[in-house]
């Protein structure tokens, strides 16, 4: 299904061990005083966590004496233990992802139905609601903000070098062959954290397979034994020799780092980690290019755009106290708002607003520019272990591709056991 319009005008954890302590609600109960509304955040690198404080700062300012207490999380953390979060003590609102990360967990019954606000809601397409629906066809998501992966790069590195943006794989391999020369790492790589990686393989996938294949492969429907699989795998291993070494040992933000200093030349992220690695004077000099076409068919038609936003978990002890849950529901229907966005794109200029009555007005060049790639997008997908069921990204993926890795060579072997994995995990249900 194609979803050029979804931004048009504007767990991870199945298998976890223990929940770590710092992962459970901050406070609340059925006895609270119905005001005070807590939140799990996943946003602890400093500028997001800034930002997300602005906001929720001027929402406390504007309420009627409510006030939001945050419990912040290391990211990977958050993620690694979402399954038992919701299942244990979660907080009264939390922050998620769309599409299919969302439908899994309320499908399993751990999301509050939201239906009521989105009556309420402006400035949402009618693709953003899609993405914020359950199977069941209920809302459990307000969503707030997307943003574009793509191959970045500092503008004035390319000029220096007299580096052109490339279009097709051949070209790209060749400008990474000359930064080489130039003794550049030509392209910063990680995969410490288990999920940068996993932009590669879905844009070399989109671009070789086109995202139709893409999306029936997220959804177990097509073997990861196919011909077409082991291609993606063949031509990944065609750009490892341009890719720092040592990949499975860096952090996204290490390896966003050698961008900024100007030790490797491109890095495919998404819009957030290089922006949050460059000091506020050297932002301007960060621009990005679409990642490649491989098969001319598919061309650069698809665009990773993952969407996030806030929801509310079922589980909760205070959302049993009916006012404590009307606060919550404030909150998010505050959330919702252009105006909210604003505020925290202020502080966070490394993300786009979802909701079209938000000021672009401020925008920089390198938002603009994101904005115009998303909405001239033909398909966007949400990113790997969004698109896919929790348990099979975390169990499965993270594993294989850190495999694939630091052993490229047996792809046959890789794609065999993948394969054996999926079956019997989407066999589950």
């Amino acid at each position: 299904m194609s979803r050029r319009t979804l931004l048009r005008g504007a767990a991870v954890g199945a298998g976890a061990v223990a929940l770590p302590a710092l992962l459970t609600a901050c406070g609340g109960g059925p006895g609270g005083d119905g005001k005070t509304i807590t939140l799990g955040s996943n946003a602890s690198d400093p500028i997001p966590k800034k930002a997300f404080a602005d906001a929720f700062k001027a929402y406390a300012g504007q309420s009627d004496g409510r006030k939001v207490n945050v419990n912040t999380v290391d990211h990977n953390t958050f993620q690694e233990n979402i399954n038992r979060y919701l299942q244990g003590k979660p907080d009264d609102v939390f922050m998620w992802f769309a599409g299919y990360r969302m439908q899994f967990f309320a499908k399993k019954g751990l999301l509050y139905d939201i239906s009521d606000n989105w009556e309420g809601y402006e400035g949402f397409s009618d693709a953003l609601k899609a993405q914020s629906t359950g199977e069941d066809g209920k809302q459990y998501l307000t969503p707030y903000y997307y943003y574009p992966w793509a191959v970045f790069h500092r503008k004035s590195l390319f000029a220096e070098r007299g580096y052109q943006a490339p279009r097709t794989l051949d070209e790209y391999v060749a400008l990474a062959k000359q930064m080489k020369k130039d003794k550049l790492d030509p392209i910063a790589f990680c995969d410490k954290d288990g999920w940068p990686a996993m932009g590669t393989f879905d844009y070399i996938n989109m671009r070789t397979n086109g995202y139709e294949f893409h999306k029936s492969l997220m959804a177990g429907e097509e073997a990861w034994t196919d011909k077409r699989v082991r291609e993606v795998f063949d031509t990944w291993r065609r750009l490892l020799p341009y890719c720092q070494q040592g990949a499975n040992g860096r952090t996204w933000q290490e390896a966003a780092t050698s961008l900024q200093k100007r030790d490797a030349g491109m890095a495919v992220f998404g819009l957030p980690h290089p922006g949050a690695q460059f000091p506020k004077a050297e932002q301007d000099d960060l621009d990005f290019f679409p990642f490649p076409v491989i098969n001319p068919e598919h061309g650069q038609d698809a665009v990773e755009a993952p969407i996030d936003g806030f929801l509310l978990a079922k589980k909760s002890k205070s959302l049993k106290n009916e006012k404590s849950l009307e606060s919550a529901k404030d909150l998010l229907k505050w959330l919702a708002t252009g105006k909210a966005e604003d505020i925290y794109l202020k502080s966070d200029p490394n993300n786009v607003a979802v909701n079209d009555r938000a000021d672009t007005s401020q925008y920089s060049a390198i938002q603009k520019k994101a904005v115009e790639l998303v909405s001239g997008a033909k398909q966007i997908s949400q990113f790997l272990d969004r698109d896919t069921r929790p348990d099979f990204a975390s169990t499965v993926m993270i594993q294989a591709i850190q495999k694939f890795i630091s052993s490229p060579n047996d792809v046959d072997g890789l794609v065999n056991d993948i394969e054996r994995q999926k079956k019997t995990i989407f066999a589950s249900d």
